[in-house]
């Protein structure tokens, strides 16, 4: 069997989701006998894309602020089109370096607008290349709203132009794309669901903890994490409680973040252990992020969500009510997110069942794989007549 190249893009701006669910499937692509070249463009994670792949970091780039109003680089100071010309550049050669069967953009053109300074000229390349690669898109099954007049028709048209593929990352049980995305329609047979991208079944928990509470990768979670300790304080030892900070909030506010807590509170910046410690928890505490809903999901534990909705942000908030409608979950507004009203939430969802045995698709990095081996296979035939 011929070793596919793919090619995949991935840019975090804000938090890690996009850069974890990307590389899961990273992994299971290299699992499947592929050569796998990963590009970032965001802020390096310790990591992140992974073992078994070639990496190329661009020049990082991530948001300005929780808005994505703009693009800054690591020192906070704003990107100029010598720097855009830098990066585009860098693309390009990554991309002939690479020469790739299969392309993967993660979010364009559904999202990463702010990127189209480089991905419209590597669509331009993939296009002038003979023979022509395959080009997919990467997408969650929940899509932020759009609500500027046009965008989702100029995100029809560079589907229907350009791209071959649109692999929607979620089990259509749960949610299909036209919930958030109302021209679905129009780009319907390029859809395929591949289930959602989990990681797999975490080993035996070493430790347990009554109320975990995470914030992803921490950029956006502040408001979540004071009251956390806040509540901790109030709550005068009933719980045992676990803080993971995320590694994008600064050493120096996690440190004053420690020295102000109550010694019930056990606080780290991160956890390799994460998805084990939740299978052992009595109440999982977080954002409704894709990749921590399919850990919670995986282990099976109570859920308490309080999704990111700063900046106009909808895709959090669509999910968590989603999952609470399904009884997988319980939700608290970031406006009712207080000391005080994080401390009933929790109390209320403690005294709830544990969420009956779920049935959603969880395997969606190896069907992933599987799909993109099976559209090449029908595309390469389908172009040699």
């Amino acid at each position: 069997m011929k070793r596919l190249r793919a090619f995949f893009y991935v840019q975090h701006l804000l938090g890690i989701g996009h850069l974890a669910r990307a590389s899961r499937i990273a992994a299971a692509l290299v699992d499947d006998g592929f050569d796998v070249t990963v590009v970032t463009g965001g802020a390096p994670i310790a990591g992140f894309p992974g073992s078994g792949v070639k990496s190329v970091s661009l020049p990082p780039v991530t948001s300005g602020d929780e808005g994505f109003s703009g693009l800054v680089d690591l020192q906070g100071k704003p990107i100029d089109d010598a720097f855009r010309r830098w990066r585009s550049e860098m693309l390009l050669q990554a991309y002939r370096d690479c020469g790739p069967d299969i392309v993967i953009v993660e979010a364009f053109p559904f999202g990463r607008r702010q990127m189209r300074f480089e991905l419209l000229p590597l669509i331009e390349a993939i296009d002038a290349t003979s023979p022509r690669p395959l080009l997919a898109t990467s997408v969650r099954d929940i899509l932020q709203e759009r609500v500027k007049p046009g965008r989702n028709e100029e995100t029809v048209d560079l589907i229907n132009r350009h791209f071959d593929l649109v692999m929607v990352h979620g089990d259509p049980a749960f949610a299909t794309i036209d919930k958030t995305f109302p021209l679905a329609g129009a780009i319907r047979a390029k859809v395929a669901y591949t289930g959602l991208v989990a990681a797999p079944p975490p080993p035996a928990v070493s430790e347990r903890f009554d109320v975990l509470v995470s914030v992803g990768g921490g950029a956006a979670g502040k408001s979540l994490v004071s009251a956390t300790v806040a509540a901790a304080r109030n709550a005068n030892g009933a719980w045992k409680w676990c803080l993971i900070t995320g590694p994008n909030l600064p050493k120096g506010e996690v440190d004053a973040i420690a020295c102000d807590a109550t010694p019930g509170l056990s606080i780290f910046r991160f956890r390799e252990d994460f998805a084990s410690l939740l299978t052992g928890a009595r109440l999982s505490v977080s954002q409704a992020g894709y990749n921590t809903v399919c850990d919670v999901l995986r282990a099976g534990c109570r859920s308490l969500l309080v999704p990111f909705a700063a900046g106009a942000e909808t895709e959090q908030t669509v999910r968590a009510l989603m999952l609470e409608e399904m009884g997988l979950a319980t939700v608290l507004t970031e406006k009712d997110l207080t000391p005080e009203g994080l401390a009933r939430a929790i109390e209320q969802a403690l005294a709830g069942p544990r969420p009956s045995a779920h049935r959603l698709d969880l395997e969606g990095a190896r069907r992933s794989a599987q799909i993109l081996r099976e559209r090449h296979r029908t595309w390469s035939l389908k172009t040699e007549l």
